[in-house]
């Protein structure tokens, strides 16, 4: 690991939390608005419980009709997230042959799907109940997704409090409010075309009076803002990018907003008043991933496939920063494929796919513990969540690990639920878990 230490400056800023750019201002603590959680960080505000199973501690759970990997966002008293459910209309003969993309393995194939109905769902909170249910649109896919961990519902909404903001990337946008009234929707009629059509996945933001979406796949990449009361479309940047799946953080430095957006050409910053270029920086690798996370002037960005690499960039310049001293530390070592890392008191915590853990010195990239195995073998695409001192860590093969977050590795319980598997990214608000595992919703409560 090649590390340089500098000296940092704290921001400060009542719409700079702890390691973000905070989704909306009258979000409460029970409030979990965006699937990193009320700071972007990946924290929870106040605890959460410490041991459950499948017969204690739940205090609901709910079938989800259909397939969806989204994430829940909660706000108040109602639960909002996505799934895709199958028509029974078979799939289409492609109308002209799709092209070569070197498509082989676990890919869900570029021929057209099956059709399905895209629905955004709410439910209590408190009972787990089905308030409503909205049918976005019906559509027959034009490309598929992986085979174990994709599905046609993968983007996590995102809520102000006042809207439910669902994409479906190729299928569209498509905006309630807390009620299920349509306020509007937009279709830019691109299809994307994803890396060995692993399928679709990079959800929206909101920052300020804006909403945006990133589109990079293997044709013609592009981020667009639009007015998110009412979907007009305010500037657009086209992205010399191909497949990526990393959502932008929105950071203010020295009261300019910027996007941050990971790739594997670029890491780019834009302004979010107009979509202007402010810095960029090569050095990821392929399939990027991890959602940034900041730490006071450091933005951490990170991918884990092929040549992976954590870079701790330093904001504040402009231009190009490829191999200028603007990359304060970097690392090659364990980092994360899939789930996105966890910030909280400087420390940095990284999960690899096979269950490796680490944590770091966010400002140094100094590791407290590296690459250290949990418990038992283990498989993971859910990111963790912290809340409280505690790491919450859900698996593919039944068990959420909690471990003591800290300078020293510690397993605090191991929480087993037969049978399920966990894709989507736990949310925790108001001392509540909420698990999304492929079949249903579970609202862990402690007594």
């Amino acid at each position: 690991m090649r590390r340089r230490t500098l000296g940092v400056l704290v921001v400060a800023g009542a719409m700079v939390v702890a390691g973000g750019f905070r989704v909306s201002g009258a979000a409460g603590p029970g409030d979990w608005p965006y699937w990193r959680g009320p700071a972007v960080d990946g924290m929870a505000v106040g605890d959460a419980p410490l041991t459950w199973s499948d017969t204690q501690n739940v205090a609901w759970k709910t079938d989800i009709p259909g397939l969806g990997n989204s994430s829940p966002v909660l706000w108040g008293d109602q639960i909002f997230l996505t799934t895709a459910i199958p028509t029974g209309a078979p799939a289409a003969a492609p109308a002209t042959p799709a092209p070569d993309m070197g498509r082989r393995g676990p890919g869900g194939g570029s021929g057209p799907q099956p059709e399905h109905r895209f629905e955004v769902l709410s439910l209590d909170r408190k009972t787990g109940k089905i308030l409503w249910q909205r049918t976005a649109t019906v559509a027959a896919p034009h490309e598929g997704y992986h085979s174990t961990y994709g599905s046609f519902a993968s983007y996590s909404p995102v809520t102000d409090g006042k809207y439910v903001y669902a994409s479906f990337g190729s299928r569209g946008m498509y905006v309630y409010d807390l009620k299920g009234a349509l306020v509007w929707k937009k279709d830019f009629g691109v299809q994307m075309r994803m890396r060995m059509a692993f399928g679709e996945g990079l959800g929206p933001v909101i920052a300020d009076d804006k909403l945006l979406l990133v589109y990079d796949h293997e044709g013609e990449s592009f981020m667009v803002a639009l007015d998110k009361a009412t979907g007009k479309e305010l500037w657009r940047v086209a992205r010399a990018e191909r497949t990526n799946w990393a959502a932008p953080l929105v950071v203010d430095f020295k009261g300019r907003k910027q996007v941050v957006v990971s790739a594997t050409n670029r890491v780019r910053s834009y302004d979010l008043k107009d979509g202007s270029l402010i810095w960029e920086c090569a050095g990821l690798g392929a399939n990027t991933i991890p959602h940034p996370v900041r730490q006071d002037d450091l933005v951490l960005v990170m991918s884990g496939y092929q040549n992976p690499k954590l870079m701790a960039i330093r904001l504040g310049r402009e231009g190009d920063l490829t191999g200028t001293d603007a990359v304060v530390w970097t690392n090659v070592k364990a980092n994360s494929y899939t789930a996105s890392p966890v910030l909280f008191d400087n420390k940095f915590y990284v999960l690899t796919d096979n269950g490796m853990l680490s944590c770091y010195n966010a400002k140094t990239g100094e590791p407290y513990y590296q690459a250290t195995r949990l418990p038992k073998t283990y498989s993971f695409k859910s990111s963790p969540v912290g809340a409280n001192g505690k790491l919450y860590i859900a698996s593919e093969n039944e068990d959420v690990i909690v471990v003591k977050m800290g300078e020293k590795f510690e397993v605090l319980a191991t929480n087993t639920m037969p049978g399920e598997t966990f894709i989507a990214t736990p949310a925790i608000a108001g001392g509540e878990i909420f698990l999304r595992s492929k079949a249903r919703l579970y609202c862990i409560r402690g007594r």
